[in-house]
């Protein structure tokens, strides 16, 4: 019973029958062997009382994905503002780096306590939401206070130098909180999807996921482009800031609270008096929830039952090992270092995913400015050469909304592609077509072919948002058969199946440590040899990045 520890286990019938019959050329024994286990798993299905979480509708889906739609949203608007915020507060240029820094260090020392505290969590609404919620509202907090920290700090303080220097404090503050919560949000989402759909469903979930990353990152960057101080808002409101801050506030509350009213979580129980752990439902849901299929009691029943039979105290001895657990930053370093070699090789492939991806994000539309439109944004600003540059500013914005709309666009792609070419293949194909891409725009840096191009930074970017995840879904199905095969066939049953929520959790650690990367040496290199150093350098590490996911990661066939 230890085995629903780790979630509600998505098995269908198609996983013990649905698999292709065997070819001519196999041995009898090997036939019978595979019937066996079949029947033997289905059989540990029935007695655990492991349950299939329903399909769920499209609907749902949707509601579940609105989420990232809101994150992105706010993640374009802090794009293409924060920079302009930090030279409004007049933010010394030696602070820049410590801006971009804290938060990602943050982020890698303390996401993984986030993962594992949501793995364990037992609130009555369920184990993610609550996480969710609470990073949301960080997120808001955050936006506010960089959006708004000037015109805060001038309503309560009247002297010059001191309205500066907290001014600088404020904006640096929201900055900080923003890019952290909105980074951590990432883990609990998926890990909330994994909990609540069945295999199939993850699938479909992780591709509407980056269709809404993509949609709202392009909304965000249009609303961005648009001149909101001429606008009745712009006169009513203090600033510019606060017209986009009012808009993006709106989208991420409509979208998180449709986001947490999409689909229902069992809430995970510890049963003392029986001496199991296990996910139980309390009291019932009236709509489509995992719920409806565990009944109360049942679950208490089957572990009683397996008391007096087979192996007494077998289940009580497990509950014993599970309330031994505890979330210390010690256990917590050693389910991290003691992770299996093939999470590991996943989270190295993912972290030089997002190395090449930001290397070129970052600095993308700064390399248009100096590098295609050959301006310098250093000139005076009335001159021919710092116009020039703004002006390729402003078309790299368009770029990385081109980027946003492909990632959407791909993302519905790959659902065609899969089939064809595996995970694999998907894998394979948005690292080398990165690769590829980045390289021709450092060669010939042309304003049409940059702008073609950046079609393929959306290939990557549906890449990194779906198929790492995806990955993860399936080793963990991997887990849960090979655990209930074990305990079909009367050995000890598995304790320890990993938490969704700290795999989750490590993976997109990835992006902090690669942040945190490229804020050291990225930016000391592009002071030396100028932006065109950004897309040679992505260009070369999504190429190595290829090799690894070729060579190294492993696939679930």
């Amino acid at each position: 019973m230890a085995l629903l520890a780790a979630g509600a286990v998505t098995l269908t019938k198609e996983d013990f029958h649905g698999a292709p019959p065997p070819v001519s050329g196999v041995p009898k024994a090997d036939m019978d062997c595979t019937r066996e286990k079949d029947e033997a798993l289905e059989q540990s299905v029935m007695r655990t009382g492991a349950v299939v979480p329903k399909k769920r509708a499209v609907r749902r889906l949707l509601m579940h994905s609105m989420a990232m739609f809101g994150r992105e949203f706010c993640y374009a608007v802090e794009a293409a503002f924060v920079t302009p915020v930090l030279l409004s507060v007049g933010l010394p240029k030696s602070l820049y780096s410590l801006v971009w820094l804290i938060s990602p260090i943050l982020g890698f020392v303390l996401q993984p306590v986030v993962g594992s505290a949501s793995d364990h969590c037992t609130c009555r609404w369920g184990r993610r939401r609550p996480f969710i919620l609470g990073l949301g509202i960080i997120m808001l907090l955050g936006m506010a206070l960089y959006l708004n920290g000037d015109v805060m700090i001038s309503a309560f303080v009247k002297e010059r130098e001191k309205r500066r220097t907290w001014a600088i404090v404020i904006t640096m503050l929201g900055v900080v909180l923003f890019d952290f919560a909105a980074d951590f949000i990432d883990g609990p989402i998926k890990a909330y999807l994994f909990d609540v759909c069945s295999h199939q469903d993850k699938e479909i979930g992780l591709h509407y996921h980056a269709l809404f990353t993509g949609l709202g990152g392009a909304l965000g960057y249009l609303t961005g482009a648009m001149d909101w101080g001429q606008t009745i808002l712009g006169y009513s409101l203090a600033s510019e800031f606060q017209v986009i801050f009012l808009f993006a506030a709106l989208v991420f509350i409509v979208c998180l609270t449709v986001h947490l009213c999409s689909i229902p979580e069992i809430p995970l129980r510890y049963e003392n008096k029986e001496a199991k752990f296990l996910l139980e439902a309390t009291e019932p849901h009236n709509y489509n929830s995992i719920d409806e299929e565990v009944k109360n009691g049942y679950l208490k029943a089957m572990c009683i039952e397996k008391n007096a039979t087979a192996k007494p105290g077998k289940c009580a001895a497990t509950s014993r090992r599970e309330e031994q657990r505890q979330m210390t930053l010690k256990s917590l370093l050693n389910t991290l270092l003691s992770m299996p070699y093939h999470y590991r090789c996943l989270c190295v492939s993912h972290l030089f995913g997002w190395m090449a991806f930001l290397s070129n994000m970052l600095f993308f539309t700064d390399f248009m400015g100096q590098v295609v439109y050959h301006g310098n944004p250093y000139a005076p600003h009335n001159s021919t050469l710092y116009i020039t540059y703004k002006t390729g500013v402003e078309m790299g914005c368009w770029g990385l909304c081109i980027n946003a709309v492909a990632s959407s666009l791909y993302s519905y792609l790959q659902q065609v592609l899969q089939p064809y070419i595996g995970l694999k293949g998907l894998y394979f194909l948005g690292y080398l077509l990165f690769g590829l891409g980045t390289g021709l725009i450092g060669l010939f840096p042309n304003v049409n072919s940059t702008l073609a191009l950046c079609s393929l930074f959306g290939v990557m970017s549906s890449t990194l948002y779906t198929v790492p995840f995806h990955l993860i879904a399936e080793y963990h199905r991997e887990e849960e058969v090979s655990a209930m095969f074990k305990e079909a066939q009367g050995g000890e049953a598995v304790n320890q199946i990993r938490g969704k929520g700290i795999d989750c959790a490590a993976l997109t650690c990835m992006v902090q440590l690669a942040q945190i990367i490229l804020g050291v040496g990225l930016g000391l290199l592009v002071s030396v040899a100028g932006s065109a150093v950004t897309v040679i350098s992505a260009s070369t590490v999504a190429l190595i990045g290829c090799c690894f996911v070729a060579f190294c990661v492993r696939y679930v066939d």
